[in-house]
């Protein structure tokens, strides 16, 4: 789950089932039960209709938490409020040593930690040029680039363009952020 609208579909499928919800949050949802076999295949079943998918094994899970946080980090602005850098921000909050996260998800997704969390930042880039309602700098410094050249130069390198001869174009060419790195 990617989004609020993810969270609302995930958690009508929970009620629909009439299952004890105790939280539905981004990548992740708390049952007051275990589920049996059946309720487990019938979640699975409905969860899929609507293109999610019940991920059970632990580190499947961790990856997917480690996606979400890049993505909370970087469409939500957390990287603006918080005063520390990803790396102390995603071990603090998966209480997991960053080392072990940066293997586990370079092994299973074949990029660093630190690529996917550009991957994000491209995107919003983006979204952001696409709007048209910030200037350059200010997109750069919404996220935490050192300079418009910096953003400008990494953007061309990742996409081909230039910031500006994105903003002109039609087709934005944009990802769904859980396609991103894919």
């Amino acid at each position: 789950m990617v989004c609020d609208r993810c969270v609302k579909v995930v958690t009508q499928v929970l009620q629909q089932l009439h299952l004890p919800v105790v939280s539905v949050s981004l990548g992740n949802a708390v049952i007051g039960r275990e589920l049996t076999t059946e309720e487990k295949d019938e979640l699975n079943k409905l969860l899929q209709q609507e293109g999610f998918a019940l991920i059970e094994d632990k580190k499947i899970r961790l990856l997917e938490a480690i996606k979400h946080a890049a993505i909370d980090w970087v469409q939500h602005g957390k990287m603006k409020t918080m005063p520390v850098n990803f790396s102390t921000f995603l071990s603090e909050t998966l209480q997991k040593d960053y080392h072990y996260l940066s293997n586990l998800f370079s092994e299973h997704e074949n990029i660093t930690i630190e690529q996917y969390v550009m991957l994000q930042k491209i995107e919003k880039v983006k979204e952001l040029l696409s709007y048209g309602e910030m200037s350059l700098s200010e997109i750069a410094e919404e996220l935490g680039y050192s300079s418009v050249a910096h953003l400008s130069g990494q953007f061309k390198r990742m996409t081909g363009f230039t910031p500006t001869q994105f903003r002109k174009l039609k087709d934005h060419h944009r990802k769904p952020l859980d396609r991103v790195g894919k």
